[in-house]
């Protein structure tokens, strides 16, 4: 995809978070909005996967480690082709297979069932060894939240990751710079994320993680950068898309009422036909 068709698309994946969540009543726009764009980057670009095999035992996975952000996954997913869009609008519906956290018996695509947070991570770091002792050549990926990362268990895995030279693990952290309390300056800094993750030997790169030029050239240094696993500390807005949800806190887990439902797929539609003027 070039870039224009990726832009398309992470709006087409925005409009699915908004919808989903505004269905269930509940759920977390804020961070799925944020990381739209490194979702479809992954899902359309990055990733050797088939829809059509969401199994095949050579296809790359992915763990989302911030399993909260569940509606930003699935709307990549449905627009990928792993089961119909309109099934988005039954999310956290009583028996829907959309529950409001992967489940990986229940959803195709899902390689790994999360929402506690500081697990993911460390269930990739897994798969990634896995792959090398077994000498398969499958990559890892896993996104991880910006306040998710006070948890120590990612930095146990993170020590564990950066030991065993862990070249097929990319792990994405998603700074938004807020959480569910508020600015992470101001509940427990993580900062400097990359100086910590350059003590436990990972290459690390930052970017603006809502510039596809910055996602793409991000993604493409992982692939060539050798024994040493890639952070790549995604700088985003909490939000993106949705004027009113734009560094707004309050939508880290909230759902958009009818007339703001409205308002923020007027706002997704504007950007959808300027870039179709592009």
């Amino acid at each position: 995809m070039n870039k224009l068709e990726l832009q398309k698309t992470a709006n087409e994946v925005r409009k699915g978070i908004v919808t989903a969540v505004h269905s269930a009543k509940a759920g977390h726009p804020g961070g799925s909005l944020s990381a739209a764009d490194i979702f479809t980057y992954l899902y359309f670009e990055e990733m050797n996967i088939d829809p059509k095999e969401p199994k095949k035992a050579e296809r790359d996975r992915f763990v989302l480690s911030k399993g909260h952000t569940a509606p930003g996954l699935y709307s990549a997913l449905a627009q990928r082709g792993y089961f119909p869009v309109e099934d988005l609008k039954t999310l956290r519906h009583t028996g829907s297979y959309l529950q409001g956290h992967p489940d990986m018996k229940h959803i195709p695509g899902v390689d790994m069932s999360s929402g506690s947070l500081g697990q993911g991570i460390s269930a990739a770091v897994g798969m990634a060894i896995s792959a090398k002792l077994s000498g398969d050549d499958y990559r890892v990926y896993t996104l991880l939240g910006d306040g998710e990362i006070q948890e120590g268990q990612v930095w146990e895995a993170s020590m564990l990751a950066g030991f065993r030279k862990l070249d097929n693990l990319v792990v994405i952290v998603d700074n938004n710079n807020l959480q569910i309390d508020g600015p992470i300056t101001e509940v427990n800094s993580p900062y400097p994320i990359d100086k910590k993750f350059e003590a436990f030997n990972f290459h690390v790169i930052t970017i603006d993680g809502n510039d596809f030029d910055q996602i793409d050239a991000a993604f493409k240094e992982a692939r060539e950068t050798k024994g040493m696993p890639t952070a790549i500390i995604a700088k985003t807005v909490k939000g993106k898309g949705v004027s009113f949800m734009e560094n707004q806190v309050g939508w880290h887990g909230a759902a958009p009422n009818d007339e703001q439902y409205a308002v923020a797929m007027a706002d997704l539609e504007k950007v959808g036909e300027a870039l179709c003027q592009k």
